[in-house]
């Protein structure tokens, strides 16, 4: 099972290399692509890109010296014509430059990519929303040798995946970032808080009425108010437990260190830690943590006491037992009903 870290400057490399990571990737947004387009839909991040094409091929090579391959991010929901002829010159260079895959959400890129670059490795990005095997193997006749899960798959569902298209390597979410709304139908992008943060994280003010025009109940304001605080409580874990780490920085957060062993042996090929924007001492604590639990596993280590192991990395077994953190909470169910 190989594990996927971000990365978005050098130094970043050498370090989650050093840590655990098997394979990288990263973003970038040429200044030609802003002055052409105007905005940074070139992977939905203005921010956590690497600075330019040099550092690019920078990138390529220093993570080649660490052992580690390096993909690049395409993967906006969609492309006009021009930027699809644009984001096509980008990956070329970047194959150019000894690049390894390229992650792609956008049917119309997609296609062309294969076309005019078939020896490209495409991934499918989360953000095409692959659900199923049949739009695995759809994805598979334009080319992919990859599907990244959107991380609303259930761990049944990602397994049997992996199992009725052997021949597609499958990857999940396993730590960080949890996707508020649906991936592949989010027209946001990813704005630093100082230019308003992303859409998702804005705190509206609710007033409730019945439909019939008639003054709610106390009982109906009671339950309102209630659903209002446990929605609040579900972003903070959705956010990372609102962006926190441990005192040894080891990160809170979206989590599917619990389902490890189930992942793997149900031929699940990669985990992915999102976090591009990231501190490069919080990509280092991620993969560290990811590695202790892959290797567990690797080792035959039971799930329970994998489970137990990764419950108390952190430590956050008052976290986990919310089931908000989990982005397989099925798993902390399925504990509990058999203590």
């Amino acid at each position: 099972m190989k594990i996927v870290a971000p990365i978005s400057r050098i130094p970043d490399i050498e370090a989650v290399a050093r840590a655990g990571a098997n394979e990288l990737y990263c973003g970038i947004v040429p200044r030609e692509w802003l002055q052409a387009f105007g905005a940074a839909t070139a992977n939905r991040r203005p921010t956590g890109n690497l600075a330019s094409s040099e550092d690019l091929r920078c990138a390529v090579a220093t993570a080649h010296e660490h052992g580690c391959t390096l993909a690049l991010t395409l993967n906006a929901q969609q492309y006009s014509a021009d930027q699809t002829a644009a984001a096509l010159e980008i990956a070329a260079a970047f194959l150019e430059m000894g690049g390894d895959a390229l992650i792609i959400s956008d049917l119309g890129l997609m296609q062309a990519v294969s076309e005019s670059l078939p020896s490209a490795r495409i991934h499918v990005s989360s953000v095409a929303t692959c659900r199923n095997a049949n739009a695995v193997r759809f994805y598979q006749k334009l080319g992919a040798a990859r599907v990244i899960l959107p991380r609303d798959v259930m761990l049944e569902e990602a397994v049997e995946i992996a199992a009725d298209v052997p021949d597609v390597e499958i990857e999940v979410f396993v730590l960080n970032d949890g996707c508020v709304f649906e991936e592949g139908v989010c027209n946001t992008i990813h704005l630093p808080n100082q230019l308003g943060g992303p859409i998702c994280l804005d705190k509206y003010h609710y007033v409730y009425r019945r439909r019939d025009g008639r003054d709610l109940s106390a009982r109906l304001q009671r339950l309102a108010a209630e659903t209002d605080r446990e929605y609040q409580k579900w972003l903070w874990y959705r956010f990372s437990c609102g962006f926190s780490s441990t005192p040894d920085g080891l990160p809170y957060g979206p989590c599917a260190l619990c389902a490890v062993p189930r992942l793997r042996s149900g031929g699940v090929s990669a985990v992915k830690i999102a976090g591009r924007e990231a501190s490069t001492a919080r990509k280092v604590a991620s993969v560290k943590m990811v590695r202790k639990i892959v290797e567990a596993a690797a080792a035959g280590a039971p799930e329970r006491a994998v489970a137990e192991l990764a419950r108390n990395l952190r430590p956050s077994p008052e976290h986990c037992a919310t089931g908000y953190m989990c982005y397989y909470p099925e798993v902390v169910t399925s504990f509990v009903e058999n203590q």
